[in-house]
């Protein structure tokens, strides 16, 4: 008797954009953000390393939706190391083949005690997120130590898709990158700015203030004709918004530690 396989997910398609006669990029809904997935011609390419949680999904959109095997995703780019954008990476190696692209960046950014911690911290966000939005938990353990195939330099484009550069965009990790779509000026931020009731403001947590302002200019400088975000979709932010964004920076660190700090203090001392 033979054991039948877990049905695959068929994830809500959000959006379709035809960017060359043979570039596709497919926004997915994922388990707490946007799946970016790009077909050109019989390769795909992930724009960032999704949630554990979406491996499944990711699965039953290229088979079934695309009619191409699992085998087609060639590249998984990894923007951060958080559990939504590291999650299903080596997963993903693992069952397609494909290589991982990050940041060449030294050390990992789950490092030490510290590291640990974090990292847990961080899956048990990123669940409370997905219950929040009616997902329910899942299973989001990941490695903290990401062993990528390639590191890409600021500037580098993408092995296999080279219309895609790698951008250095720093500030809420040490290691952020932002994928930029040449011919048609259109850039894959992550989390270099987040929507919420119709606002942009920064990520949380915020490690490194002042990169953070730089990667924001940079963007900025661009005048990119869409940027696509993990939390938000792609959007068209003016002068303005992109003026609350910089007023909105944290002038120091906003990390989980110094968070607890000022609550605590609140709680102990009223301030």
């Amino acid at each position: 008797m033979t054991a039948t396989a877990p049905a695959l997910e068929n994830p809500a398609l959000v959006s379709t954009k035809v960017l060359s006669d043979n570039t596709t990029v497919f926004e997915l809904t994922g388990y707490i953000q946007s799946i970016y997935l790009v077909k050109q011609a019989d390769k795909l390419l992930l724009l960032d390393g999704c949630c554990r949680a979406d491996i499944s999904a990711i699965q039953g959109f290229i088979e079934q939706s695309l009619t191409l095997p699992f085998s087609a995703l060639k590249l998984v780019v990894v923007t951060h190391m958080h559990p939504d954008h590291a999650g299903a990476a080596h997963k993903l190696r693992k069952l397609t083949g494909c290589k991982i692209a990050a940041a060449n960046v030294d050390g990992h950014w789950y490092s030490g005690l510290d590291g640990k911690l974090m990292h847990l911290a961080d899956i048990a966000l990123a669940n409370w997120v997905g219950q929040r939005k009616g997902k329910g938990k899942r299973n989001l353990w990941y490695n903290p130590k990401l062993s990528p195939d390639i590191k890409l330099d600021d500037g580098q484009t993408l092995p296999m898709f080279s219309d895609w550069q790698a951008l250095f965009t720093q500030g809420h990790t040490d290691r952020d990158l932002s994928l930029y779509h040449q011919p048609t000026g259109k850039v894959y931020v992550a989390d270099l700015m987040v929507t919420v009731k119709g606002r942009y403001i920064p990520p949380f947590p915020l490690f490194y203030p002042n990169r953070y302002q730089a990667s924001l200019h940079r963007i900025k400088a661009l005048s990119p004709s869409g940027i696509m975000l993990a939390h938000g979709g792609e959007v068209h932010p003016s002068d303005d918004d992109y003026q609350h964004l910089f007023e909105r920076a944290p002038k120091v660190p906003l990390t989980h530690w110094r968070s607890v700090k000022i609550k605590l203090r609140k709680v102990l001392f009223g301030r």
